[in-house]
């Protein structure tokens, strides 16, 4: 889940990683064209594609999302916080996996790019998707959702310092600072952040910022491999459950007692907020582009706080709202590209 689109498209916990698809399609077509007519024969009725509007689906992925935190809620209330998250790659493993059988593609070779997914599976799922889980132990879902929105401001103050070409402007640096300034509204920073649980805050933004740590380096590392974006983060999310069923029978024990509801949750959250929503981020950035299809970033929020004080019950303050609006328009203001100068 997450909820922020990288240098191509980036959701909370996948990775976006450029393929060269787009570059080898180029001499192909120019093959195609250049190859001599076939006889004309009567043409077939051409029938038109059954696909879903992309407004459709951009909503669905915002619903996916929001629910996203929600349901890690429920799926703790029944199992240990590791546990719900090895449940939660192995459904989305597995729809990937399926995925990628019906397009009869193959997971990518070679050590070194199976080290770096390694490096890329823990600081873009293993690592955030556990410390979510254990932060709403103690904290709202609606402060979860809220904080996984400030994973562009920390992408920004990072990139300033990895990555040289990606250079600031005035307007990115005010959002950088408008978007913290939600952050302490959020908390309620001139309360002395009463009544909220200083562990679990934490947890929840160091989960948001592993990703743009996961981010720079996939940029880095994997952005060449001529691999596609289907097979790598199946890749991925394969080691990130590898390295979950290792962790997570050190840390906990076999549960008593099977719990249906949080199993659903559990279930939901794979295959759906891990599995299904991967499937269709892509999509939308192959149709769209990455800057429409990242705007479903400002509505996790949203639908999160919604669905927590809605479903669960979870009280709301004043500042939760106001907070999250002025964390959101600072992370707006962080993606502003400068404008190119006219040669």
């Amino acid at each position: 889940m997450s909820t922020v689109l990288a240098s191509t498209a980036q959701t909370p916990g996948q990775s976006p990683i450029p393929s060269s698809a787009s570059v080898s399609s180029a001499p192909a077509a120019a093959a195609a064209a250049a190859a001599p007519a076939p006889p004309a024969v009567p043409a077939a009725p051409v029938r038109p594609q059954a696909r879903l509007d992309w407004r459709l689906r951009f909503g669905a992925l915002s619903l996916i999302w929001g629910f996203s935190f929600l349901l890690i809620k429920v799926g703790t209330q029944g199992y240990a916080p590791f546990q719900v998250t090895l449940g939660r790659l192995v459904f989305g493993t597995a729809v990937l996996a399926a995925a990628m059988a019906v397009k009869r593609e193959r997971l990518p070779r070679g050590a070194r790019t199976w080290t770096h997914l390694t490096v890329a599976a823990f600081f873009l799922n293993a690592l955030p998707f556990s410390l979510f889980a254990y932060s709403e132990l103690t904290i709202p879902s609606t402060l979860a959702g809220i904080c996984n929105a400030t994973s562009p401001l920390w992408g920004m103050a990072l990139s300033m310092v990895a990555l040289s070409e990606d250079r600031p402007t005035r307007v990115r640096f005010a959002g950088l600072g408008l978007g913290f300034l939600g952050v302490l509204t959020v908390l309620g920073a001139w309360q002395g952040f009463h009544g909220l649980d200083a562990t679990g805050t934490a947890m929840a933004l160091l989960a948001s910022l592993s990703y743009p740590v996961g981010w720079i380096y996939v940029r880095r590392t994997l952005a060449a491999t001529g691999n596609s974006h289907l097979s790598m983060t199946g890749a991925q999310l394969l080691v990130a459950t590898v390295q979950l069923a290792v962790v997570t029978p050190l840390f906990t024990s076999f549960p008593a007692h099977l719990s249906f509801g949080p199993l659903l949750a559990i279930a939901a959250l794979g295959a759906l907020g891990t599995g299904l929503a991967v499937l269709i981020q892509y999509g939308l950035v192959a149709e769209v582009g990455p800057t429409t299809a990242q705007m479903v970033t400002y509505f996790i929020p949203v639908i999160a706080t919604a669905a927590g004080v809605a479903i669960l019950g979870e009280s709301l303050h004043w500042t939760t709202p106001v907070g999250a609006v002025i964390v959101l328009a600072g992370a707006a203001l962080t993606q502003v590209k400068p404008r190119r100068s006219a040669a």
